[in-house]
């Protein structure tokens, strides 16, 4: 089976089990993430594999990290996420990519991401539930950070926290490949 076939089952079971944790319909759930119940559908049956986006949407909705998402099952209270288990969830032909190194629930989702952005690409975000917080640091190149419209500038060495509840778009304009880690802290559904 291939690690995508595996994602998507592991996603499948996961939105079913958080699901009824939070005692949710399909129209509810659907209500709260902004997505199609038939897409729910879908990806409870492991039919599809959604885009980054709508998996970011579905955790938002249930109060709980992508990584809660992609394994329910809670482990012992230390957790070593080993360098070849990490999940690279976007990625683009250029060289760009995403990769969630680790989450936990603490006590809403905070998660932990290594990105990476060639020269001239972006990533636009859809903004997260009220209270989201986001803390990104630079170790290469340089960040421009849009969020509700207005552009930043992040040079590597420097970190930037912004409330994400707002549009926002991670871009490189320079001339050399931007790196930065990234965790976001989502408040617990209440």
């Amino acid at each position: 089976m291939s690690d995508l076939e595996l994602l998507t089952q592991s996603l499948a079971r996961s939105v079913k089990h958080w699901r009824a944790v939070r005692g949710f319909t399909l129209d509810v759930l659907a209500a709260r993430a902004g997505v199609s119940r038939g897409m729910l559908i879908q990806i409870e049956q492991a039919r599809t594999n959604p885009s980054l986006g709508t998996v970011v949407k579905i955790g938002d909705a249930l109060g709980i990290s992508i990584t809660t998402l992609l394994d329910y099952e809670k482990g012992p209270n230390v957790h070593i996420v080993p360098a070849e288990q990490t999940v690279r969830l976007w990625h683009t032909e250029a060289g760009s990519y995403n990769r969630l190194l680790a989450g936990t629930e603490a006590p809403g989702p905070l998660e932990m991401w290594d990105w990476r952005l060639m020269p001239g690409e972006s990533s636009p975000s859809d903004p997260h539930p009220a209270g989201t917080t986001e803390l990104l640091h630079v170790t290469a190149g340089e960040l421009t950070l849009t969020a509700d419209g207005v552009e930043y500038r992040v040079p590597a060495g420097s970190s930037v926290h912004f409330e994400a509840n707002v549009p926002h778009v991670y871009g490189n304009t320079g001339e050399v490949p931007m790196q930065m880690i990234m965790a976001v802290s989502v408040p617990p559904v209440s």
